[in-house]
């Protein structure tokens, strides 16, 4: 009750439409109000920057490029933004969607380890707003179960909605100018346990570090664990470098799992980029056709131990898969027509002439 009275924003209007009723989280940068918009009769999310970062102009930079960032996606698996802004006292907050229920991390808690068709359809959504993010140049390099809220929409169960966009990445044609670029070379950021090779060596990323990061998470969904064994941060970050992940049939081996899945798992935990899949889109392709129980070697590829690259499994509708960063192959030369047979009918026809001519011969001599 103390913490609640002492906090300044309970019960105070934000941009004179929004009513802070109640905090409902908090992280590393903000803390997360529910308030009340009595003019559309509907219920928002407040993020709010906290205070003594103030004075840090790259975080409170880093906070407005996730309002920026989020306000630009419009897919339905992507939590919206409506507005965004400072306060009197300095602070940032942008005002979000209201979700009711359980992250996925919560979910994986209390109801153990996910059927896999299950987690399958929730990844697939979840791959269709990081799509949409990766063509925009947007990547969101923090994807962990954490940011990936279960909710209901329309009626329909099971609806995730991919969120906390603060350690995004976008491309310099998405920043207004002057705007500043934290995501330098050299620098890490995100949760070690989901980070991808590339990141944890703070290296440049692209969108095919998200696709890592999902593939942890869905690791994670259908056994329960995660892919590596280790203690510290330190050593995830190692593992994630320099390890493979350890088999499904090894880490839960009580389990089935559909035909295909692993080598779907395999191939977005790929350590070298080009052996990945390279957009979410292909990702979800494939893990569409392990729920239909079409995948073939084709469509969820192993990924190869020498980091040679895969070919892109083939596109198929509702998504559209972003260009591959494969290079094509040149066409296979048709083999050459075989020259044997047309030796054995040159040579038949000779046979039969010399044998037409020895039979007028000897007609003749008659």
């Amino acid at each position: 009750m103390l913490a609640a009275v002492s906090d300044p924003y309970l019960g105070r209007e934000i941009a004179g439409q929004f009513r802070v009723l109640e905090k409902i989280g908090s992280g590393g940068m903000g803390a997360v109000y529910k308030a009340e918009q009595p003019e559309m009769r509907r219920f928002v999310a407040i993020k709010i920057l906290h205070k003594r970062y103030l004075a840090r102009k790259d975080l409170v930079t880093r906070f407005k490029r996730e309002a920026r960032a989020m306000s630009h996606l419009s897919h339905p698996n992507t939590a919206r933004v409506f507005l965004y802004g400072q306060l009197d006292d300095g602070a940032c907050y942008f005002v979000m969607e209201y979700l009711e229920g359980k992250n996925l991390a919560q979910t994986v808690r209390k109801e153990g380890p996910m059927d896999p068709a299950r987690a399958i359809h929730i990844m697939v959504q979840a791959c269709g707003a990081l799509e949409e993010a990766h063509r925009a140049g947007i990547v969101h390099r923090d994807l962990k179960p954490e940011n990936i809220f279960l909710t209901s929409q329309g009626g329909i169960a099971d609806f995730p909605k991919v969120l906390d966009f603060g350690l995004a990445k976008i491309s310099e044609r998405q920043m207004r100018p002057g705007s500043l670029i934290l995501t330098q070379e050299g620098m890490v950021f995100g949760t070690p346990e989901f980070m991808s090779p590339e990141q944890a060596r703070g290296e440049t990323l692209d969108g095919r570090s998200d696709i890592y990061s999902l593939g942890v998470i869905l690791y994670e969904l259908v056994t329960g664990k995660l892919p590596f064994d280790a203690a510290q941060p330190m050593e995830y970050i190692q593992r994630h470098i320099k390890e493979p992940p350890i088999p499904l049939s090894e880490r839960t081996p009580d389990r089935q799992f559909p035909p295909g899945l692993w080598e779907v798992l395999e191939r977005a935990l790929a350590k070298n980029l080009d052996a990945r899949f390279q957009s979410a889109a292909e990702l979800a392709q494939a893990l569409k056709a392990v729920a239909e129980g079409t995948a073939t070697p084709s469509t969820a590829p192993r990924a190869p131990e020498d980091g040679g690259r895969l070919p892109s499994p083939p596109s198929a509708p509702p998504y559209e898969p972003a260009p591959s960063h494969y290079p094509t192959p040149a066409a296979a030369p048709s083999p050459a027509a075989s020259s044997t047979p047309w030796l054995v009918l040159g040579l038949g026809a000779v046979l039969a002439l010399i044998g037409t001519g020895a039979l007028i011969l000897a007609i003749l001599m008659r």
